[in-house]
């Protein structure tokens, strides 16, 4: 047998420990081939065996640092910046600790430090990475480490300046890709990063030429086709796409993301059968391998096919629970499918919230949220109107119960009780609607937390709000959204505005009123602060009995009169508002003065003026009843005519004027036969006992025309020319609402 040398047995050491390192080479060559695929979920088990195996080795910690965050961007649906962020940074802090000398791991520190937007630890990270590079020498063939490698890192410490808005500064990376290719000019890395960088900033045929570089730099790859036609898929070139990736499966029949992508074209082409023939293939390739059927869901739901997602996410759900972060992409495609299913677009966001941690949800997640219970609650404005109705019907029949036979006031009871059994179902209905908007606006808010500021949902996000309150005509909704971003005065006055107005179409009269006086103290000459505190406080005192609304629209008229032919409409509304004051308080010269004013306001105006002859002309009516003789009424009534004439001068088509003139021609007739048209009577009584009431108020709504009861519950007085409904109201009882006909007998029963 023969002896076994000393070099003989070195020779042996030898060849075993390259025997090894070619198999550990190769397995991290096989796990970057798997990340390259999009085969995230392999690549990561792999890299996690190798370091296992060698715990000491810095590139397996860099490598699946970078399939975590690779693995996110490839579906930003299922997963979350939060947790990929933080899984990519312990590996990169791990291949720190065990090779403090490999550049790589700062690089992959540095790209967390600038997705988190710290730029400053960035360029530090940077800077540690480049310092471990030693100088270039002359002789690139004694680089350390090998070209290859050195050129790698400088690209990656390039790319390391792309940003999560996928921006880059190119003055910046350019230089490095420039001196990566310097050192190494066959590298495809290097040219694949390159082609990434200047993609960014839309320059598609530098990126194309890189790519191309890079196709040659590995004919076996197919990547750089993959970006090509991605490129051409960007720019909506569809039919110039086809070929790169069709290119890139004849270079690996195998390469199940060209098939993917293929499919997803031909969908939005809409040639299905197409689409589903390359999907099929994919999803054969990736048998088994759930996160490439996430990226399938993925891809139906770009394109539109929300039925496609649902299925296929049961289907997932069906071989894995666990993956419940899926209810995400479901619960959006219920509610973005025509018609929407937001009861099942609820169960699965519900689902999503109650069993993810808060880190593993997205911004996107709280928005959805936000915009299912509100299209599923939109009708509750609707209901609250029909809810209205009905209880005004019940008054009515109430009302009118009281007045009828016993036979007719059973049917009338009835009816009662069914409207208000319904009207009282309604407001149930109504209140978990209105509950389920405020919760709409808590995942609005929290929405808003989550997002970066000054970012495009950032900005838009106020609109938005303020669309959804609008849509269900929560006036105060719009104000509180508004009110969250209001600025400074007076540089924020048509936010202001816009707030106050909000407040005011949501009733919230005394929040408008704040709002708009804080504009005036800002500015005090600002018309449309005036008209609207002068809109409010008419609002707050519909009836003009407490005379709130006068001052401010003496101010608005002191204010607009600076300049008249400017602010005619503010002055005219002032005008207006006042005329009818001071007509309401009888004081018939005051009112004149006004109305007369309106008229000469705006020769050019017919509006203007049409408004001031029938408040002038109303006038007249009111004046009718305190003449003391027939003659003395006649006259007036032939006053009042007159300004009605006058608006069919301007206007010939004018039906109010038309039928004033048409009744004062009946009072006329009624006059000379010596009866008033306008005094009406009655009893009013409580509709429980049929006792009658004393002191109860029958008011002419919006006039200042009133009159109480006796003690016998009776009443007696003469109404306004055109009166249209009587406003009947006592302490401890229900107040009603009576339109006037051509009766002039109403006897009425109130309900405690």
């Amino acid at each position: 047998m023969k002896s076994i040398t000393l070099r003989s047995v070195l020779i042996m050491v030898a060849l075993l420990v390259g025997s090894v390192f070619t198999a550990k080479t190769q397995d991290l060559n096989s796990a970057i081939l798997f990340t390259k695929s999009e085969q995230y979920d392999k690549a990561n088990e792999l890299l996690n065996q190798l370091i296992q195996s060698e715990p000491s080795n810095s590139k397996n910690y860099f490598y699946l640092g970078e399939n975590y965050l690779l693995e996110y961007f490839s579906d930003t649906i299922s997963n979350t910046l939060t947790v990929a962020m933080n899984n990519a940074r312990n590996a990169f802090q791990k291949g720190v600790d065990v090779g403090p000398n490999d550049p790589l791991s700062y690089v992959g520190l540095a790209k967390i430090a600038s997705y988190l937007g710290d730029e400053q630890s960035a360029n530090e990270q940077r800077e540690k990475a480049r310092s471990l590079l030693p100088p270039v020498p002359k002789n690139l063939k004694r680089i350390s480490p090998p070209a290859p490698e050195y050129a790698y890192t400088l690209a990656k410490i390039a790319e390391s300046y792309i940003n999560l808005a996928n921006d880059v500064d190119t003055s910046l990376a350019l230089p490095i890709i420039r001196e990566a290719i310097g050192i190494d000019s066959k590298n495809s890395d290097v040219y694949l990063i390159a082609g990434d960088i200047v993609i960014l900033k839309n320059d598609a045929s530098r990126a194309i030429y890189y790519y191309n570089l890079a196709q040659m730099a590995d004919t076996e790859s197919p990547t750089a086709n993959m970006k090509i036609g991605y490129i051409y898929v960007k720019g909506r070139a569809l039919q110039s796409a086809i070929p790169y990736f069709e290119e890139a499966i004849q270079l690996d029949e195998n390469y199940a993301p060209a098939y993917r992508e293929l499919g997803q074209l031909y969908l939005l082409a809409q040639r299905f059968e197409q689409a589903k023939e390359y999907f099929e293939k994919y999803l054969a390739l990736t048998a088994g391998n759930i996160p490439a059927k996430i990226r399938y869901v993925n891809a139906l739901f770009y394109a539109g096919d929300f039925e496609g997602v649902i299925q296929n996410v049961e289907e997932i759900f069906q071989l894995d629970r666990s993956r419940t972060y899926m209810n995400r992409i479901a619960g959006y495609s219920s509610l973005d499918k025509t018609p929407p299913d937001y009861d099942q677009a609820l169960s699965y966001m519900e689902t999503l919230f109650s069993s993810l941690d808060p880190d593993r949800l997205l911004p996107r997640d709280y928005q959805y949220m936000a915009r299912i219970l509100v299209r599923k609650n939109v009708g509750a404005a609707e209901l609250a109107n029909k809810a209205a109705t009905l209880r005004a019907e019940i008054d009515r029949d109430r009302a009118r119960a009281a007045t009828v036979a016993a036979a007719e006031r059973d049917a009338l009871n009835a009816a009662i009780a069914s409207k208000t059994a319904e009207a009282d179902s309604l407001d149930a209905v109504i209140a978990g609607m209105n509950s389920n908007v405020d919760k709409a606006f808590d995942f609005y808010l929290k929405y808003a937390d989550v997002l970066p500021d000054g970012s495009p949902g950032d900005r838009a996000l106020p609109q938005e709000i303020t669309s959804m309150y609008n849509s269900l005509r929560n006036y105060a909704g719009v104000a509180k959204t508004l009110s969250l971003s209001l600025g400074s005065l007076p540089e924020s006055i048509d936010a202001y505005m816009q707030v106050g107005r909000a407040y005011y179409n949501g009733a919230r009269y005394q929040s408008a009123d704040s709002i708009f006086n804080m504009v005036i103290q800002s500015s005090p000459d600002y018309i449309p602060a005036h008209l609207w505190v002068a809109r409010t406080y008419s609002r707050l005192d519909p009836d003009t009995k407490l005379g709130l609304a006068k001052p401010k629209f003496d101010n608005l008229i002191e204010v607009a009169s600076k300049d008249p032919v400017a602010n005619a409409a503010e002055l005219a509304e002032g005008l207006t508002f006042l005329g009818f004051y001071y007509t309401s308080e009888e004081d018939y010269p005051q009112a004149r003065a006004y109305y007369n004013r309106l008229a000469e306001l705006a020769p050019d105006n017919n509006e203007y003026k049409i408004r001031a002859y029938n408040g002038l002309g109303l006038i007249e009516q009111r004046l009718v009843a305190n003449e003391k003789t027939n003659e003395g009424r006649l006259a007036v009534i032939s006053r009042s005519t007159e300004y009605f004439n006058r608006i069919l001068a301007l206007d010939p088509n004018n039906a109010s004027a038309r039928n004033q003139i048409a009744y004062l021609r009946s009072y006329d007739a009624s006059v000379r036969k010596g009866i008033n048209p306008n005094e009406i009577r009655g009893v009013v009584t409580d509709a429980a006992t049929n006792a009658p009431i004393a002191f109860v108020s029958i008011r002419v709504k919006d006039t200042a025309a009133e009159n109480l009861t006796n003690q016998r519950g009776e009443f007696r007085f003469e109404i306004p020319a055109s009166s249209e409904v009587l406003v009947v109201s006592a302490r401890d009882y229900r107040t009603i609402e009576i339109p006037i006909t051509a009766a002039r007998v109403y006897n009425l029963t109130l309900s405690k």
